[in-house]
């Protein structure tokens, strides 16, 4: 959505190269989500009585390993043909970023030595779902990098890592059981509340230093107030179902900027 928005604001739009950027993403995330629950699952690390939040699928037992395992191919695949299409008509070297994203979000908690369990869940979420969503979206409608777009993918990658560290510090005492030494169980406790409000908040102070180039991209400061119950709650040391609301508040958060930013960057003035 944002590197559409960097297009737009360069007349590059293109609404079907747009569209199956856009399927690409949502593929990946959905597909990501997917290996994680039967990764976890089938480690053991996601069964009742250990995890904090949301029951899991396969850790639930609601649905079976090899189910969700093929919802999460099913998902890579989608998210294949979508990156092999814009490939043909940008370049051939999406492939093998395409490729990454995939490993990336395969080995984040699958495989003998998931990176995740290593706490490099926050760099992959930056480099994937900011840097190569925002830049690479931009890329296929513009046919060239812009440093805008690689400048704009900045607070989308840290707004990611936002809700990754909140989703990670609700699970700190049960990923530590379970061997997970996510960055949150890394940090500790009030080290990553600090590291929360600070991937929360420093996407705002970017979005105003890039309004020297494009006015309108402080529109961002319309969703600032939406940070606020969030971040009084992660401050002030709220646990269990409290960070599961506060995660939801992060992700409307997350919306509301994307969308502001996006329309900031899509109108030149």
């Amino acid at each position: 959505m944002i590197g559409s928005g960097v297009a737009a604001g360069y007349g590059e739009f293109g609404w079907w190269r747009a569209l199956l950027a856009l399927v690409v993403a949502l593929a990946l995330q959905v597909g990501v989500n997917f290996a994680n629950d039967y990764s976890d699952g089938i480690r053991g690390s996601d069964s009742a009585g250990k995890r904090v939040g949301p029951a899991r699928l396969v850790g639930s037992g609601v649905a079976a390993p090899r189910t969700v395992l093929a919802a999460a191919v099913g998902s890579f695949l989608v998210a294949g043909c979508a990156g092999l299409a814009l490939a043909a008509v940008t370049s051939w070297w999406l492939v093998l970023l395409g490729a990454c994203c995939v490993a990336g979000a395969w080995f984040y908690t699958g495989g003998s030595r998931p990176y995740g369990y290593a706490g490099l869940g926050e760099v992959a979420v930056f480099a994937f779902f900011g840097i190569a969503a925002v830049a690479g979206t931009a890329l296929v409608q513009m046919r060239a990098l812009s440093w805008l777009g690689l400048a704009a993918s900045v607070p989308a990658g840290l707004l990611s890592c936002a809700l990754l560290m909140i989703n990670n510090l609700r699970d700190i005492s049960s990923d530590r059981v379970s061997g997970k030494r996510t960055l949150a169980v890394r940090l500790g406790d009030a080290r990553s509340r600090m590291a929360y409000a600070a991937f929360l908040l420093s996407p705002f102070v970017l979005a105003a230093i890039l309004g020297v180039f494009r006015p309108l991209a402080l529109l961002t400061v319309l969703a600032l107030p939406l940070a606020i119950a969030p971040v009084r709650a992660v401050r002030g040391g709220s646990g269990g179902s409290a960070l599961i609301t506060a995660l939801g508040q992060t992700g409307r958060l997350q919306l509301a900027f994307g969308i502001a930013f996006t329309v900031g960057l899509a109108i030149r003035v």
